[in-house]
């Protein structure tokens, strides 16, 4: 059984206080560091509306931009594409998502945070009831215009149809409507919708893993060195996997 529902955005607190504490004073950036990683003068975090990371990007941002000593900007943003969009053209200085080989031509990451399981949610009714279910003609799984999903079930499934649509409330109604058959994402998100959609569930198994990491625009690699520090100090100190843990994160970090 997945752990009882909970979001990242409940542990934020439990972030910012634990980070405050293993991040410390000695790690300082220099000059160069800190206008690479914020060269209008403010961090500006951006995070998708509806990720379940949320808290997690956000309650980094905070802290990075105290170690920083520049202003905390929230950028906020209503779909997957449209994040990757503002990070590749350097107007979000900092976020975390999937560090898919794609992405990194457009971006520069961390190593990876966190790992997490690539799954199916389905309704009560649902011509998919295994994973094995998945793959036949005539099955149309849901998937996020932007995301990995999109780019990486066409090339596994032989037979099924991936369809890309817009936010998890349209394909919360398509689901009960029996439009698509199954929604696939990260197991995090999934769980979060489940909640929302009476008598759906999580397909058992996987079909990938995501590996999740902190990211910046290109051309940063002063910053990036800082950056990097400075999530190992974090991840260390097992504040991202305490986090996790806390919200119900379906995901593990990695030593």
């Amino acid at each position: 059984m997945l752990p009882i529902r909970g979001l990242l955005c409940a542990s934020t607190l439990f972030v910012v206080a634990a980070l405050a504490g293993c991040v410390g004073l000695h790690l300082s950036p220099s000059d160069d560091q800190r206008q690479s990683l914020a060269p209008t003068g403010r961090l500006r975090v951006g995070v998708h509306s509806t990720s379940t990371a949320k808290g997690v990007i956000t309650s980094l941002g905070k802290s990075l931009s105290e170690r920083l000593g520049v202003e905390f900007v929230l950028v906020e943003v209503k779909s997957q594409a449209e994040l990757l969009a503002g990070i590749a053209a350097g107007e979000i200085d900092f976020s975390g998502t999937n560090a898919s080989l794609a992405r990194s031509a457009r971006m520069d990451f961390t190593s990876t945070v966190l790992n997490l399981e690539l799954g199916y949610l389905v309704v009560a009714g649902s011509s998919v009831s295994t994973i094995s279910d998945v793959d036949r003609a005539g099955v149309r799984i849901g998937v996020s215009p932007g995301s990995t999903s999109l780019t990486t079930l066409p090339k596994l499934l032989k037979n099924a149809t991936v369809v890309p649509m817009p936010p998890f409330k349209t394909a919360n109604q398509m689901l009960l409507a029996k439009e698509i058959d199954a929604y696939a994402t990260n197991k995090s998100i999934l769980l979060r919708m489940s909640g929302d959609i009476p008598n759906s569930r999580i397909l058992d198994g996987k079909w990938g893993v995501e590996h999740w990491a902190l990211c910046i625009p290109k051309g940063r690699d002063i910053g990036l060195i800082y950056l990097k520090t400075f999530i190992h100090s974090a991840r260390a100190k097992e504040v991202v996997k305490a986090a996790a843990g806390n919200a119900g994160l379906s995901g593990s970090v990695v030593p």
